[in-house]
């Protein structure tokens, strides 16, 4: 009984690990304008993510999902958080965010 109760937090587990946003491989795409690790400010404008916090991170890729959030990036920023998830902006702000 010991033996299967193992196995299964072990499989549990195993699937909830492989079910979980990769923020790192969600980031590669934003890497391109912020820089590898969210160092540059994009285009030359924007702020440098990688000193934003995790819940500005998150409130910043959802308002510009809803237009809410944003000023010259606001279109192009659209464009690219749009098809984000919330575990995905999760992921990615956890991964970036102080």
């Amino acid at each position: 009984m010991k033996k299967m109760i193992l196995a299964t937090s072990l499989i549990l587990g195993f699937c909830a690990a492989a079910m979980a946003e990769d923020g790192a491989a969600l980031f590669k795409k934003c890497a391109a304008c912020h820089g590898p690790t969210g160092e540059k400010p994009a285009l030359g404008k924007s702020k440098v993510i990688k000193d934003m916090t995790k819940a500005d991170i998150e409130k910043a890729l959802i308002g510009y999902q809803d237009g809410t959030y944003g000023a010259s990036s606001k279109a192009v920023m659209k464009g690219q958080a749009a098809s984000l998830t919330p575990a995905q902006i999760t992921a990615i702000a956890t991964l970036i965010g102080k």
